[in-house]
């Protein structure tokens, strides 16, 4: 692996150049510094050499006086160039964070599959911090102490071509060893920073599920895992360190040659009567201040084996292609939807992967949905109900056959206008650590307030809505701790009711509750499918009487689709035989 300094600052590029008055300055200030290092022990030279030379004490106080005002200047200077280089790095990738954040949200439903929660926020803010130390660090360091060594060897050879020859070859030659040092040990870094975002993933995942370890007696299991995910981190880490170890160690040898090549240059030069001892100290001054730009360096390329892992991961990251939002597509402007499946056939699993035909979800599944009608979708868990909500919002490619709405296929038609018109309403509803509003708004500014009350009122949520004490400005809990699972049915409906999707999936969103808020939903379930194209997913056969149609699938395939009145007078349908054994309510 090698990894150029290119790849580091393309990921952050594009949000430092909004501050290129602030980098500007930040460089002035660099130069400024290094100039003020430089010309300080050429002060310090003139006050030994006048000294040595018997000048006068005013002389020597004023040269000193100057010393002494180079150092506090340099001190305010090296301030400003702290500050600016963190508020540089820093504002640059807390840009970088909602950038990848974003490009999150609109990455395919496979990936998300593919990867936890916990790998995001590693990634997303594990790596990104890193990085933020990473370049303002590197504007600290890295860059003022490469000008430094420059000044230096520049000055050196003014003293001396021979002096100034001598360290430039020295420093070529350790500068280039640094160089093939660098990456030795990105491999084993970038491996502890994915081991540390599965750890992470596991956390989140033991957390969510923290009512079942425990009811289940999984808790020993749990404390093993983590301790498999921290040995895990140890082993990669400790092959990180001993790769870092090997590094420091090649400073501290060519560190070593340097003094030696200092001292005896400086010694030879001053028995040869062609420099003074002022001269002498000033060679001694600049091989303490070499050490100091090659420690940084090696301290900086340290940093590379942490950040050069991170830097890839990222790179990686953002190679994720994502969802095709085509929005040059068309836009869907009639309600209600049609609907159409032909010959659909559909797999998680790819043929890259290693998918065929046995491991399909949906097998060549047909159906029409006409404007304004509902679909009954029956089947046992398993059989591809959710999958088929998942398709009707191309949150998945099909492998083969097509879906329509409106007569147009779905790859034709803008991604945010489709599921800006479609809706679903699930058993499980998500809030947010947001307002009351917002939950109801999905953050979406343009919805007016008195909207949303009247909607609230509509859906016999306003007795609710009165007792909260701020009204919408309310603050609601993540999860649904804050409300009832009524209340949170009915908010979902809310927010669907906000849309006006021309399309709403119900996943049997009344099931669980008791007689009098299911009621209550029941009343909504009418609102709601008035003028609307719908799909109602059934568990129980109960709520079913709404549907025209009634599709029953079997292991992704079509078991049985038809008019739900003509199947439940059919003897020999699969769904008249349901009826027989389940609730007879529904053929009223």
């Amino acid at each position: 692996m090698n990894l150029s300094f290119k790849s580091y600052w393309n990921l952050l590029a594009d949000h430092i150049r909004p501050q290129r008055g602030r980098f500007i300055l930040l460089a002035v200030l660099l130069f400024g510094s290094i100039g003020l290092r430089i010309l300080a022990p050429q002060i310090m030279r003139l006050f030994i050499d006048d000294a040595l030379a018997g000048e006068a004490l005013s002389t020597l106080m004023w040269t000193a006086v100057g010393f002494i005002g180079i150092a506090l200047v340099q001190q305010v200077v090296h301030i400003g160039v702290t500050y600016l280089g963190e508020n540089v790095a820093w504002t640059a990738t807390n840009a970088l964070r909602a950038e990848l954040a974003e490009h999150a949200l609109k990455l395919g439903m496979k990936f998300h599959n593919d990867h936890t929660p916990g790998e995001l926020i590693e990634r997303i803010d594990g790596d990104v911090t890193e990085l933020a130390t990473f370049f303002s660090q590197f504007a600290l360091n890295l860059i003022a102490n490469g000008l430094l060594l420059v000044g230096i060897l520049i000055t050196l050879a003014i003293e001396d071509w021979r002096v100034g020859l001598a360290f430039a070859v020295y420093s070529a030659i350790t500068i280039g060893v640094l160089g093939r040092l660098k990456d030795i040990a990105v491999p084993h870094q970038k491996a502890r920073r994915e081991a540390e975002g599965q750890m992470y993933g596991f956390i989140e995942e033991q957390l969510a599920g923290t009512e079942d370890i425990r009811s289940s007696g999984a808790v020993g299991f749990s404390i093993r895992e983590l301790f498999r995910h921290q040995a895990e981190i140890l082993k990669h880490n400790r092959r990180a360190h001993f790769k870092r170890w090997i590094i420091e160690n090649a400073m501290g040898l060519a560190l070593t040659t340097g003094t030696l090549l200092a001292v005896t240059s400086g010694y030879w030069l001053f028995t040869a009567g062609i420099v003074t001892i002022g001269t002498v100290y000033l060679f001694v001054h600049y091989l303490n201040l070499l050490e100091e730009p090659f420690w940084a360096m090696t301290h900086e390329i340290e940093s590379f084996q942490t950040i050069g892992a991170c830097v890839e991961r990222l790179t990686e990251f953002k190679q994720f292609q994502p969802e095709d939002r085509n929005e040059t597509g068309k836009v869907i402007d009639s309600h209600p939807l049609a609907l159409e499946f032909k010959d659909v056939t559909f797999s998680y699993i790819t043929p890259d992967e290693g998918g065929n035909g046995d491991n399909s979800v949906i097998k060549r599944l047909s159906l029409d949905l006409k404007p304004a009608s509902v679909l009954g979708l029956l089947g046992r868990t398993g059989s591809g109900k959710t999958t088929l909500g998942r398709l009707i919002f191309n949150l998945y490619d099909v492998n083969e056959g097509s879906i329509k709405v409106n007569g147009e296929n779905l790859h034709n038609i803008q991604l945010d206008s489709l599921r800006q018109n479609i809706a679903i309403v699930t058993q499980d509803v998500q809030l947010f650590r947001a307002t009351v509003r917002e939950n109801l708004t999905f953050f979406d500014r343009s919805i007016p307030d008195d909207k949303i009350i009247t909607t609230l009122e509509d859906l016999e949520l306003g007795d609710w809505f009165r007792t909260l004490p701020n009204g919408l400005d309310t603050e609601l809990e993540t999860g649904s701790r804050s409300l009832s699972a009524g209340e949170a049915q009915l908010l979902a409906f809310t927010r669907v009711f906000l849309r006006n999707p021309g399309l709403v999936i119900l996943d049997e969103a009344s099931s669980r509750l008791d007689p009098a808020t299911e009621q209550k939903l029941e009343h909504a379930i009418d609102k709601l499918l008035k003028g609307r194209t719908a799909i109602i997913i059934a568990h129980r056969l109960d709520t079913l009487h709404r549907a025209d149609d009634v599709l029953i699938l079997d292991n992704g395939s079509v078991l049985e689709y038809g008019d739900r009145k003509e199947l439940a007078a059919n003897p020999n349908a699969r769904f008249y035989q349901l009826l027989q054994t389940g609730l007879e309510e529904v053929l009223a």
